[in-house]
């Protein structure tokens, strides 16, 4: 069987050499002339059209990803032993296709949400590992829409400690999604 090959052409680019598929089934890569991407204007008109007005690449790649991304989206409103709760707005950043508060957020802040609640119970001398994180998406958040996002310990042991986060309208009160996270305590090692 032949390989099948194509030439594409992004509008303003420079023209791309041919892209294939190998004979496992591959696909090969589509590089310009000159070896520059040639979906990067694309790319950068897509990061301007949802409010990333200037994504520095150097960021995505650095320890903390999270806090550039959901800086203008999560703010907190209360902490105390075992409770947190935060308010969070639906921006065109984190929206989905439709303009609704995307998957991937949702579970982004609720992992974030979980964090913070379980370190009001679990003292700084011991390190969490997210063991597990489930998801219940029961209804949309629409975009703008202020959400109420409260975690709270369920238990706490000497090694576990579980978390429940619930995402609610702040107009209303509706139940959107819910979370439940499970961490691991261990003590740091002193070496």
């Amino acid at each position: 069987m032949a390989n099948p090959s194509s030439k594409a052409t992004v509008p303003g680019s420079r023209e791309l050499q041919t892209s294939s598929t190998s004979p496992g089934g591959a696909a090969t890569s589509t590089k310009s002339d000159d070896g520059a991407n040639p979906y990067e204007p694309r790319v950068m008109g897509f990061f301007k059209s949802v409010g990333m007005h200037d994504p520095n690449v150097e960021n995505y790649s650095s320890r903390d990803f999270y806090s550039n991304l959901l800086c203008n989206t999560l703010k907190t409103h209360t902490v105390r032993r075992g409770h947190v709760t935060c308010f969070a707005t639906v921006t065109p950043a984190v929206a989905n296709y439709f303009g609704g508060l995307h998957g991937g957020a949702v579970a982004a802040i609720a992992e974030r949400v979980a964090i913070a609640t379980t370190r009001t119970v679990v003292g700084e001398d011991k390190e969490i590992f997210l063991v597990d994180l489930g998801m219940s998406y029961l209804s949309a958040a629409p975009k703008d829409a202020e959400l109420i996002v409260d975690g709270a310990v369920v238990k706490s042991g000497r090694n576990i400690t579980a978390v429940s986060i619930e995402f609610k309208m702040k107009k209303t009160g509706k139940l959107l999604f819910t979370s439940r996270a499970t961490f691991h305590n261990s003590p740091l090692a002193k070496l």
